[in-house]
């Protein structure tokens, strides 16, 4: 393995096509570094974007040896990528985040274990491994929400539950994997911190996002949060022991709800995301440097750059939905976003519209959280999207 700083020229690899990578692969780009990119299918938004796609398995040994022989470094751009392949390459590559690591955000079960080891919150639950284990449920739990252990994201693998009986009903549908028993807690906002840590310990923490969730999936972030001080404070600093704690190299986001039981509210941490996140979106052009940048940086072995914010922004999300009018497919009206005044536009180079596929976002900037609200719903009222609260 390579230590020390990599220098630009050099080639990074990725695991994973998807939309983080291509915006990983810019940033990298722009530094001078070149990007080869492993993905299952053919012309990934990442893989356009690369210097090279290898396609194939994330497990398939002959292609994680070619990345090896290829790159100096290599991270990934989402968690569930085989531990196997990252144990793989980092017999040869520097490789951030570890296998280790990552495989804690794999886990929703062990990343409860892991954090509240900490002594931050996190939400009331109950692990199921077995049908028996609803026998010793407590009845506080309920209302809550069955969420599968592994592979859930964006509302998928969760289903809200009023009783004992209905749980294991919904365990029963989600095929009796293993799960987690969350209570469903009276929230005041949704937000969230990403982070990045260097090997060599050094750590920055980007300004807290306000995020609102539409049927599971990120509808709008804001940056600054809308919270008080010493939530932006604790927010950061829960996200940066947890960096610590899980001796982590690269760029983490840690999710938090923020609870109505307090006049400041109070924090508990919902989940932890191994990579950049789409609620990071906004650095890309309202901060010195971006979540992406910092993903390069750190996979380099070079300084972290300043997360320090430069403008208020707002991110709209924009799914495969907004192609749709009537059942008919049709190109939503980018001159009409671009008309306005701030607006910076990101599409992903996904050829197929899908509802609920993420196809691309729109952030716009302004002096103060309150303007860039409103360009923002003059972007949402372009495009047919519920106005940003």
């Amino acid at each position: 393995m390579h230590e020390g700083p990599i220098a630009p020229g050099a080639w990074l690899g990725l695991l994973g096509g998807g939309q983080l990578g291509r915006m990983f692969v810019h940033a990298a780009q722009s530094m001078g570094f070149r990007v080869c990119v492993l993905d299952p299918t053919p012309d990934s938004p990442a893989g356009q974007a690369a210097d090279e796609q290898i396609v194939a398995a994330y497990d398939d040994a002959a292609a994680l040896d070619h990345l090896a022989s290829r790159c100096r470094a290599v991270t990934t751009e989402f968690e569930n990528v085989p531990a196997s392949a990252l144990s793989r390459l980092a017999g040869r590559v520097r490789v951030a985040p570890s296998a280790d690591a990552v495989a804690i955000a794999q886990d929703r079960a062990l990343e409860k274990r892991f954090v509240s080891g900490l002594h931050i919150p996190v939400a009331p639950h109950a692990l199921i491994a077995r049908i028996d284990d609803f026998r010793a449920v407590d009845p506080q739990l309920f209302p809550g929400i069955l969420k599968t252990a592994r592979l859930g994201y964006d509302g998928k693998g969760q289903v809200n539950v009023a009783s004992v009986d209905e749980a294991r009903e919904a365990w029963s549908r989600l095929r009796g994997v293993p799960c987690v028993l969350e209570k469903r807690l009276h929230l005041r906002q949704e937000i969230s911190c990403v982070v990045a840590r260097g090997a060599d310990g050094a750590t920055v923490a980007f300004p807290v996002a306000e995020n609102e969730h539409r049927h599971g999936i990120l509808a709008a972030s804001i940056a600054p949060a809308r919270i008080a001080p010493q939530l932006q404070q604790q927010a950061r600093h829960y996200a940066t022991r947890i960096a610590e704690a899980m001796h982590y190299v690269g760029v983490l986001c840690v999710e938090y709800f923020v609870l109505e039981d307090a006049t400041d509210g109070h924090l508990v941490v919902n989940e932890i995301a191994p990579r950049p996140h789409n609620s990071g979106h906004y650095t890309i052009d309202a901060c010195v440097t971006s979540q992406f940048e910092q993903q390069a940086r750190v996979l380099a072995g070079l300084p972290l750059g300043s997360p320090v914010q430069m403008a208020c922004a707002v991110m709209l999300n924009l799914l495969g939905d907004l192609w749709f009018d009537g059942g008919r497919l049709r190109e939503p009206d980018w001159s009409g976003v671009l008309r306005i005044a701030g607006s910076r536009l990101h599409l992903y180079g996904k050829k197929e519209a899908r509802p609920g596929r993420k196809m691309g976002h729109v952030t716009v900037l302004d002096a103060t959280v309150e303007q860039a609200i409103a360009r923002a719903n003059e972007v949402a009222r372009v495009l047919g999207l519920p106005p940003v609260r």
